[in-house]
């Protein structure tokens, strides 16, 4: 149930009742993406706040969202979504290339779409942690996709004979962890190293995991 008060109906200036309110919910995650993800923050930031920076009402903002938390829940999905498109498009491109050149170009991908603003960062890494338990299960279960996504991309390699074959779910759970942590930690300023070097690294811990030492791959037959 999106909010409480019943939407308008009809067309106006040309655009449906349906289009009119995609284009206040956005507004309203537009302007999310400006309170939460740098002054005042999530916590700090009001309905009132909320809808003036998004030129809107407050009951235009109770027709979209129930509470500010709904808010935060969509716009963490929002800044998921873009940075899976990033990562899809860059499997997509390197999907010819050698294990080692796909992964560094799937990981630039990822970190140049979440650094890329500063403002996702905190959404994703900060404003999100200790809400609530809905949010700490959504955030969870949006780092699962992430999980899902690295060991399906680690099976099709080990069944080409680029990797070794394993269940890769505890691994890559532990890699994402490190991702997270890293990327954080870089955007505050917390890491002497650039963007690239940053990157690199983490490329280098997953060819770690998916070639240990002692495993060579397989020779075509």
């Amino acid at each position: 149930m999106a909010g409480r008060l019943r939407a308008p109906t009809g067309r106006y200036a040309g655009k449906s009742a349906q289009e009119r309110q995609a284009e206040r919910r956005q507004r309203f995650l537009d302007a999310a993406l400006q309170l939460f993800g740098d002054t005042p923050s999530y916590r700090g930031t009001t309905v009132a706040a909320l809808s003036e920076a998004a030129g809107l009402s407050t009951r235009q903002f109770y027709e979209e969202f129930r509470t500010l938390e709904d808010v935060l829940a969509a716009l963490h999905l929002q800044v998921n979504d873009w940075a899976e498109e990033a990562v899809v498009a860059a499997f997509a491109a390197a999907r010819d290339l050698p294990l080692a050149d796909r992964v560094a170009a799937i990981f630039h991908a990822y970190a140049g779409n979440v650094t890329a603003d500063p403002r996702r960062i905190r959404i994703t890494f900060v404003e999100i942690v200790g809400v609530s338990p809905r949010m700490e299960e959504q955030r969870l279960e949006r780092r699962a996709r992430w999980v899902d996504l690295i060991c399906a991309e680690a099976t099709a390699a080990a069944d080409r004979g680029e990797a070794a074959p394993r269940d890769y779910r505890l691994p890559a759970t532990a890699f994402i962890g490190s991702v997270n942590g890293l990327l954080h930690d870089w955007s505050a300023g917390w890491v002497d190293a650039t963007l690239d070097e940053a990157v690199e690294e983490l490329v280098r811990q997953l060819l770690g995991i998916l070639r240990p030492v002692g495993w060579s791959p397989e020779r075509p037959r």
